[in-house]
Formats: C-alpha cells, structure tokens, sequence
C-alpha cells in the first residue's frame, strides 16, 4: 500500500501506468540517463498522439530549464584540485588516481573560471527545442501573434532565453516578442528563490516519516568502493572539508557533467557501470526529497500558468508565455501537478525510482501546455516534457494525452486549498 501526500489523497484513479520497474536497466543501459540532471537535453522525440477530431491549438505555455552549463559550483572544481593534489603530492593515489589527477589538473581551470556558465551547446539546445516547437504547432505562431517571456536573474537562463526567442523569430520574423528579467519576475519563475520580502510560504506536508537522504545514501553507496578506486586509503579525503561524503558527491557532479563542454571522455572510466547506477539512485533520492517540501513553494507558478493561460484563451493575438529558470524549479513543479504520477511518496524510500526519475530534467529540460480548442470554444490541453508526452493519473483524460482544461483547473482549486499560504 503506498503513502501519499495529501495532494494525492485528493487523486480518485489509480495510478499503476505511470510506473517503471526498469529504471535502472534504463540507467544502467544508458550513460546519458545515469547523468540525471547533469545530462544534456536528449531529443528523443515519439510521434505525436493526434488530437481530437475538431480540435486546433491555439496557445502554448511553457517553462524551460536553462541549458547546458559548467558545473553549478565552483566546489565541484576546487574541492576535487585540492584533495587530488595533496594526495598526489603524499603518494596516496592508486595509478587510477594518479591518471585522474593528471587529466584533472590540466583541464578545471577553464571550468571553474566559468562556473556556472552557459556552454555553447546550452545555446543550440534552446535554439534546437524552439524550432521544433514551432514545426510541431506551426498554427500557434501566426504572423504578428505576442510571445511574452520572463527569465530568472542568472545570466545561463537569460541566454537561453534569447537562444529560444531567436530561433522562433527565425521561423516567424513577424512575431511580436516581449522578455523582461528582474526580481519581481523571480516569484514566478524561481518562487522559493524570490527576493526574501515577497517570497510565499504554503502550508506542507508532513514528511517525519520519510527517510533522510543521509540515512538512505549510507545505505546505498559504497563510499570504500569508489575512494578506493582512486585512494590507496579510502578514508583520505576524510581530512578535507566535507569528507568522503563531499568528495564523492563533487566527483559525480564531474564525471555525470563535464560531456557538456568537453567531448573527450576524460573522466568516464573513474566509476564502474554498478557504482553509476547506485550514485544514479542516491542523486535521485536526493532531488526527490528536496521536493518533497519545495513542491508548495512552486504554488506562484501554477497560479502564473492558469492565469495567463485563462486571459489567453480571451485574447487572440498571444501565442504564447515562456519562462526560463532552473531545475530545482521545474522538477519540484511537476511533483506538484504529479505530471506521470512523479509526485507519488511511496512508503519505501527505495521504491520512489519507479515513480520519480531525475533524468527527466536533463539541462533544457522542457515543459509545454499545449492548449486546443474546437469551434464550439471547449478547451482542452495536453503537456509535453522533453518532447514527450505526459499522463496525469488524478484526471480522466478525454482521449490519449489529452485532458479537460476544466478538469484540470478545478483539481489544481482543490489541492491549492489544501495547501493555502501560511502568513
């Protein structure tokens, strides 16, 4: 029997469909999953479901994940050069180690000078998502039609942005385009990051009963097995700032990131297939639990979504409204609206794989509401992420992928009221 949330207490089908129990055959098969949210976008694209008979789309709402960066800290670089070369400097490296500090050092520098930054690859996949967008929906993007688009304060969002906007005026020179950024939009598109005076608090749920993702790593990775590969004693990194714990997580944000920017596989053969998986799924664990309380906090953006959406369908020249942010964001946001049943908290902390896949929220990773409409005005939508399709278990869908807007609307009022903002 699962536990659920109180948002999916509110469910009334099941929701069996949305699971996979060969999540980590997947992983296991495919490096660029095991990657998870440090992975480049994927663009693995299915055919379309068709819509139903009569139906036209007439207006997109998106957010996207800024693209492919270096590595989000700077830790990731100088935690890694500061171990490697005090271990190689006391001989304490295996020949594995020793070759890992070699390519190391003669590589972060340029990484960690740009820490953070938008990476040329980060630029096309926007530019690549945007042109698909408009072939996919090409009667959304009429000549002279409004795109507004709002962007997170961070420089990787804002270029992402302008990469999106551009590709679609390319498609269409007529579009009319509006983009803004500054701190009042961040309640929207960063709202558990907006400025501390106008950020919202929601009621949460309890998660006492959840397991830690400390407790649950202590569980399921063999900390000895992968210092030891590098370290003759894997206890050495224990001297340094965050020790074995910290060491091991900087590395994984290494080897599961650097593809991004570097195309020779330097650090590829520092973690065997068993230990990708099991550092795939502790990762996983660990973005899950974030959300576990973040998701409420995501409530400003459901509400931006619904109201634009709802002042789109009266007005007939906006094609769409974009946002670009960040991945804690769209993550946390799709367990909110348990887009494939991802926001389900089974009771085994070792069973939220089937349900919640980090790999979903690849850099660019991407979610559309594609809204359509017959000649008589009844509105329906379907979400795509990635490209890809998605379920919502909790509504009954009209055929396929596509649901009532109603329906949709009048759950959201719901789980929003069982969760109202805590002054």
């Amino acid at each position: 029997m699962k536990r659920m949330l109180p948002l999916l207490l509110l469910l009334s089908c099941l929701t069996a469909a949305a699971q996979q129990y060969d999540v980590l055959d997947q992983v296991r098969a495919d490096r660029r999953k095991a990657c998870a949210m440090e992975g480049p976008h994927r663009f693995e694209i299915p055919a379309p479901t068709p819509s139903p008979k009569g139906y036209k789309p007439f207006y997109i709402s998106h957010y996207g994940r800024h693209g492919s960066r270096y590595a989000w800290n700077a830790r990731t670089y100088s935690t890694l050069h500061e171990a490697l070369s005090q271990a190689h400097g006391d001989g304490a490296l295996t020949p594995l180690g020793e070759q890992f500090y070699e390519r190391f050092e003669s590589f972060y520098q340029v990484p960690l000078i740009n820490t953070g930054d938008l990476v040329p690859l980060g630029f096309e996949q926007h530019k690549r998502i945007a042109a698909w967008t408009y072939d996919a929906f090409p009667e959304v993007f009429r000549k002279g039609k409004k795109v507004d688009a709002i962007v997170s304060t961070a420089p990787r969002s804002i270029v992402s942005m302008s990469s999106f906007c551009l590709s679609l005026k390319e498609k269409e020179p007529k579009l009319d385009f509006f983009q803004r950024s500054n701190h009042v939009g961040l309640t929207v598109v960063t709202p558990t990051s907006a400025p501390r005076e106008l950020r919202r608090k929601f009621r949460e749920d309890d998660i006492s009963h959840v397991e830690t993702v400390a407790h649950f790593n202590e569980r399921f990775i063999d900390y000895e097995g992968i210092l030891g590969r590098i370290f003759k004693d894997p206890a050495y990194p224990s001297r340094f700032s965050g020790g074995r714990t910290g060491f091991v997580n900087e590395m994984h944000q290494l080897v599961t990131g650097y593809h991004n920017y570097e195309e020779a596989p330097l650090f590829d053969d520092l973690l065997t297939d068993d230990q990708y998986v099991q550092l795939w799924e502790s990762d996983n664990y660990a973005s899950f639990y974030a959300d576990l309380t973040a998701r409420y906090g995501n409530i400003p953006l459901l509400e931006d979504i619904i109201a634009k959406a709802e002042s789109a369908f009266r007005d007939p020249s906006k094609a769409a409204d974009l946002r670009f942010g960040h991945d804690y964001v769209l993550e946390a946001f799709l367990c909110l609206v348990n887009a494939n049943g991802c926001g389900t908290v089974p009771e085994k902390a070792s069973d939220v794989k089937y349900w919640f896949q980090s790999y979903n929220i690849p850099m660019a990773a991407t979610v559309l509401f594609v809204f359509y409409r017959n000649k008589k005005g009844d509105i329906l939508f379907k979400t795509l992420l990635n490209e890809t399709e998605v379920s919502f278990p909790q509504l009954e869908p009209v055929s396929g992928p596509y649901y009532r807007w109603s329906d949709f609307t009048a759950w959201a009022t719901m789980m929003m009221a069982a969760h109202p903002e805590v002054k």
